[in-house]
């Protein structure tokens, strides 16, 4: 891992998890980590539900706009987290791999994608703290 790492996000959409995720990811690590995401299929745009909800945790992914995976986000990246992929997403050696198990927030109510949402912050927080100890 260099110095500064670099986190992917990967869902199928594009369009909820992963940009929750690399929504938190930047506004708590701020420029200690680089943070990518992407879609196996990407949608159009991003899911509504999931912007409201990150709005009203103070984070703005509304100009966000889903990405294609490509074997070079995976290869740029050291850390690659997947959320309900499956197999689409390409595996090199030396990289560290999750796979995040949450809800789909695509055609949920707000309700539930609050809850994705928090359980999306408390993930983000424990690798921030696995990849950028605190400066005590």
């Amino acid at each position: 891992m260099t110095d500064k790492p670099t986190v992917l996000f990967v869902c199928v959409h594009n369009a909820g998890r992963s940009q929750m995720a690399a929504g938190y990811l930047q506004a708590l690590a701020g420029d200690r980590i680089e943070v990518l995401s992407a879609g196996s299929e990407p949608k159009e745009s991003i899911n509504p539900a999931a912007v409201a909800v990150m709005t009203e945790a103070g984070i703005d992914i509304a100009g966000r706009t889903p990405k294609l995976l490509t074997v070079d986000a995976v290869r740029e990246s050291d850390v690659v987290i997947t959320m309900g992929c499956g197999d689409a997403c390409p595996i090199f050696p030396g990289k560290r791999y999750e796979d995040w198990v949450l809800d789909d927030p695509a055609d949920q109510d707000v309700a539930t994608v609050r809850r994705i949402r928090d359980e999306i912050r408390i993930r983000v927080e424990n690798l921030i703290a696995q990849l950028v100890p605190s400066e005590a």
